[in-house]
């Protein structure tokens, strides 16, 4: 379907801004475009203006520092942040999900903050942050703001965002750095494909934390468990969290019984 709209790609956050604040007409952002621009030539979605924001130098920064810990800019895409080394040092969890993501020709153009603001249930580098404790930052002429991505999820592809709005940046603390990891996503195919469920679990220290995806309407952080608690009440704790549903790709019944089955191999791993 041939869809025209306006395109501009400004090249500072203050334009950027600005353009938001605009209520005159739909807007919608592109970072990688890997969801936003097949939705549009769906007629899913029907933008005015579509905002480039790779422009934007800062949105294309990783950086890591022992105070704030990880900052992931708006443009950075999943194979850069696979191949970033802080990342692959520090911050485990993170590389691992962002393997699991899709094909390396999308991971080339898919960004980490679109896998997060397009708010799908199955988002495959949400459950790595959702562990590793991330907050988001929002950005517009009000002002910024941030919070926990465990509550910047509001429902299927639904978010705290405001119209006004964007993600500037994830930042990842860094005292969940060095943690051990283990990522588990099902899959009707060996490639590339949608989750039929995923857990990511961590460890660091004396702390266990734990996140579900394709298990209930918005990816689930499921808590935080000390290692002395057994394993099997903390799957019993973490089941509590979900709720999956019956749809053409798998059953309830058939997402718990790998979720729990994911469980124990995670947690067995990540106490090794």
């Amino acid at each position: 379907m041939n869809y025209e709209f306006t395109y501009i790609a400004p090249s500072r956050s203050e334009e950027l801004v600005e353009l938001l604040s605009n209520n005159s007409n739909t807007k919608m952002i592109l970072a990688g475009g890997t969801d936003l621009i097949p939705s549009i030539r769906l007629g899913a979605f029907k933008p005015d203006t579509v905002i480039d924001i790779k422009k934007i130098p800062e949105h294309r920064i990783i950086k890591y520092d022992e105070k704030d810990g990880l900052s992931i800019g708006a443009a950075v895409t999943v194979n850069e942040l696979i191949e970033n080394r802080i990342a692959q040092s520090k911050y485990r969890a993170l590389v691992l999900a962002g393997k699991e993501l899709a094909s390396n020709q999308i991971r080339n153009r898919a960004t980490v903050i679109g896998n997060i603001c397009n708010a799908s249930p199955c988002a495959d580098m949400a459950l790595p942050l959702l562990c590793l404790g991330a907050k988001v930052i929002l950005v517009s002429a009000r002002g910024r703001r941030e919070m926990l991505l465990q509550d910047f999820f509001a429902g299927v592809k639904k978010t705290q965002l405001g119209l006004d709005e964007y993600c500037e940046r994830i930042t990842v603390p860094s005292e969940y750095s060095n943690s051990s990891a283990g990522f588990k996503k099902l899959k009707r195919i060996k490639g590339h494909d949608l989750a039929l469920v995923s857990v990511c679990a961590t460890q660091n220290q004396n702390l266990i934390r734990i996140a579900v995806g394709s298990s209930a309407p918005t990816p689930v952080f499921a808590g935080e468990f000390d290692k002395k608690v057994t394993h099997e009440k903390i799957i019993r704790e973490v089941l509590k969290k979900v709720n999956p549903i019956d749809d053409i790709r798998a059953s309830r019944e058939y997402r718990l019984f790998m979720l729990e089955a994911y469980l124990k191999r995670l947690l067995k791993e990540i106490s090794r």
